[in-house]
């Protein structure tokens, strides 16, 4: 089947565009490509929708709307001051929003990182706009029986990241001490597992992704062309990296505000993408997936880190489109 749109469309691939849209309350910057049935991708942290740029084209040329927004607080998107401005609930609405102002009824949702987070809950919390869901890296968590930062906290301990972004301005002016350090550090090539386990084992403890920036020897080749890297210096220079940080300080709020999701079923095609080296977000996270999704793919990207769509993008194309093509009808053109 195609995906429906509330307008008809031409399918041949377009030149990729930017402009900005307006979506529940704020100014969202879009990346798009192509026509046909919509397909948003959705990014983590630290990046942006331009984290998405080797497979705009290749969805594009397989017949679909490509999108690929800054999402709140981030790049040339709006970044209102309250923290609680970004919590699931306005994550989730910002994209019904920009379906409304794209005139599309429903789409497919891909994400990465934090936007895997998010991408799972568009078809509970918005069922009505929600055609399929692409996890790449991140799985599916159903709801924890307790409020997710205490767990990590009693698990990985206070210098766990998702623990030290919770108060305002520590890691915010950590990070920025030297923005061009951060991705030079972070956004590497993947390793063995057992390499990054031997490197924290040397360590001692778990470091916060402050001292990890500025205090460790990185694993793995640096990932991006001086080119690419300077679009993400110059824009987090910019815009700090506050935005993005209020996502995990809104982890508790997320779990308070949504009791109704406890055992809840995803029931729209999935498509789970895990890579072999994600030390994080490692495969196995998504074994307990087919419990709670009831038409789920699962496939693996060999000998890759945690940026997958940045590291193996032809591999993750060719998964990508191979999933879009046979569950939503689009051709090549």
């Amino acid at each position: 089947m195609l995906l429906p749109t509330r307008t008809a469309c031409d399918e041949r691939a377009m030149p990729a565009t930017t402009r900005t849209v307006h979506t529940n309350g704020i100014r969202m910057q879009i990346l798009e490509e192509g026509r046909g049935p919509a397909v948003v991708f959705c990014h983590g942290f630290p990046e942006l929708g331009y984290s998405w740029r080797h497979q705009l084209p290749a969805v594009a040329a397989a017949g679909f709307h490509a999108i690929a927004p800054d999402q709140r607080g981030y790049g040339g998107t709006d970044a209102p001051a309250g923290i609680e401005q970004y919590d699931i609930h306005h994550l989730t609405g910002d994209l019904t929003g920009l379906l409304d102002a794209l005139d599309v009824e429903k789409a497919v949702f891909v994400g990465h990182d934090w936007g895997g987070l998010i991408v799972w809950m568009m078809p509970l919390l918005h069922p009505t706009r929600v055609a399929g869901v692409v996890g790449v890296n991140t799985p599916y968590l159903p709801r924890g029986p307790m409020p997710p930062v205490a767990m990590v906290r009693a698990a990985f301990g206070d210098d766990y990241y998702m623990v030290h972004f919770q108060q305002p301005g520590v890691a915010d002016a950590g990070l920025m001490r030297d923005v061009r350090k951060v991705f030079t550090q972070l956004l590497r090539r993947g390793v063995p597992i057992a390499e990054v386990e031997a490197a924290i084992a040397k360590a001692g403890r778990m470091r916060n992704m402050v001292e990890i920036v500025h205090d460790s020897e990185p694993l793995g080749e640096p990932l991006l062309p001086e080119a690419e890297l300077r679009v993400y210096v110059d824009t987090f220079t910019r815009t700090t990296f506050t935005g993005g940080l209020n996502w995990y300080r809104n982890l508790d709020r997320n779990w308070k505000t949504t009791p109704q999701l406890e055992n809840a079923r995803i029931e729209v095609p999935a498509l789970m993408v895990t890579a072999e080296w994600d030390p994080v977000l490692r495969p196995e996270l998504a074994e307990p997936m087919k419990s709670y999704v009831s038409d789920l793919e699962v496939v693996t990207i060999p000998q890759c880190g945690h940026w997958t769509q940045q590291e193996k993008p032809a591999e993750l194309n060719r998964v990508l489109v191979d999933w879009l093509r046979r569950r939503f009808g689009a051709q090549r053109t």
